[in-house]
């Protein structure tokens, strides 16, 4: 949420931040297993989910209308179909890909948003770029010779690229856009699912794949006023250029110089957006619960030469050894094709692995040696927030602690 209103800003020297991995007696873990359980305690809600709002009423205008594509009116769709794909972002565009490719013509997209791209449709504020290695991220790259144009790309050719591919595939021809499901019953004597929609539509499918996301709608805090505040606001999945100037391919944010504007949340979203709002509002607060893992973005773009190199079958492969590297474990000898802060656990656990020699480890031996290196991993992160961040008090409250993971890495 970005809350504005009109009013010197404080520039903090920034130091260097390579921060070496400290050594497992380097660090208290029985210590930082206490900490990390008091810091998780302040931040239980027995409430869950019901601590955020759904817009109503005219509030609800600005946050479930769709502020890009516009409006088309048309009339109610009746008929029975094959399939119908609940959704339009990657799931739902991967899915009609191998419909098409299975030859079953008869199916339909149905999608809140005016175009395919799922969250990549909606979220188009400043510095909005992929958090994951977008080699893997991003599908069919051999199939259809695409390459991102950087390591993190920018949001923009994500979401050009997922519609070229609708393009490609010919999912465009049976959408329905801007279309809200209301219900979905399965009826036994047709067998059939019966699909109604808040445009009118009746739709019957043999079958459904469901390929709805969670970030259709902002979820918004429940801040009591919030739907009375005078200033302007808006969610950063409805960016609004107008108000802050520039655009999302030229994020240069001038209609903000002399306010005063407030961004609440610390997660991916806003370790992307935040230099954006800092360089221009004339002042900048960011309103915190718990602090993100911040560490180096250290992005690049795509080296041509290094294209050049790649076999078939190269993406199927830096998937596969990504997964490891996040997730399980590299093999003996295996490199690390990813690099960055997602696959650091496993990939300084295979370099010692390497120096011991390749012992043999059980896996509960490897998950004990893993569980030592989250926490120094976690602990070089926090080291880091001292090595940038002048202010000790403040320093210590941009500190995560909790497991690595627990909340994305930024």
């Amino acid at each position: 949420m970005v809350f504005a209103s009109h009013t010197t800003p404080e520039v903090e020297t920034m130091k260097s931040d390579n921060v070496p991995l400290p050594s497992v007696s380097e660090i208290d873990i029985p210590a930082l297993k206490e900490k990390y359980r008091q810091e998780r305690d302040k931040r239980m809600r027995a409430e869950g989910q019901n601590q955020y709002v759904r817009p109503v009423d005219d509030f609800a205008d600005a946050y479930e209308a769709d502020p890009y594509t516009p409006l088309t009116p048309r009339e109610p769709v009746s008929e029975e179909i094959d399939v119908a794909v609940l959704g339009g972002g990657w799931s739902g565009i991967l899915a009609g890909v191998h419909l098409r490719r299975q030859g079953i013509a008869s199916f339909r997209h149905i999608d809140h948003a005016g175009d395919f791209g799922g969250v990549w449709y909606w979220n188009r504020y400043p510095g909005l770029q992929c958090d994951n290695d977008a080699y893997c991220y991003l599908p069919l790259l051999e199939e259809t010779g695409f390459m991102p144009s950087k390591k993190f790309t920018d949001g923009h050719e994500i979401r050009e690229y997922a519609q070229s591919i609708a393009r490609e595939f010919d999912l465009y021809d049976n959408a329905l856009f801007h279309t809200m499901v209301d219900s979905l019953r399965w009826h036994e004597d047709s067998k059939r699912w019966h699909i109604r929609t808040r445009q009118g539509d009746f739709i019957r499918a043999r079958f459904v794949i469901m390929a709805n996301g969670l970030l259709n709608i902002p979820k918004l805090p429940g801040i009591q006023g919030i739907d009375q505040y005078k200033g302007h606001m808006f969610h950063t999945a409805r960016w609004d250029y107008d108000y802050t100037g520039g655009s999302e391919k030229v994020p240069q944010l001038d209609k903000l110089a002399g306010k005063r504007v407030a961004l609440v949340g610390t997660g991916a979203t806003a370790i992307q957006l935040v230099p954006y709002l800092g360089k221009y509002a004339e002042q900048f607060y960011l309103l915190q619960r718990t602090p993100s893992c911040v560490d180096s973005r250290r992005n690049s773009e795509t080296d041509p030469e290094w294209v050049k190199t790649l076999k078939p079958g190269w993406q199927a492969q830096r998937r596969a050894n990504f997964h490891r590297g996040a997730n399980e474990r590299f093999l003996e000898g295996e490199e690390d094709l990813i690099g960055d802060v997602w696959t650091e656990l496993n990939r300084n656990l295979s370099l010692e692995l390497e120096a011991d020699g390749w012992p043999e480890l059980t896996q509960e031996e490897f998950m004990a040696r893993r569980d030592e290196m989250d926490f120094r991993v976690m602990e070089r992160l926090r080291r880091r927030v001292d090595a940038i961040v002048e202010d000790k008090e403040t320093a210590e409250a941009l500190k995560p602690y909790y497991r690595y993971q627990c909340k994305r890495p930024t």
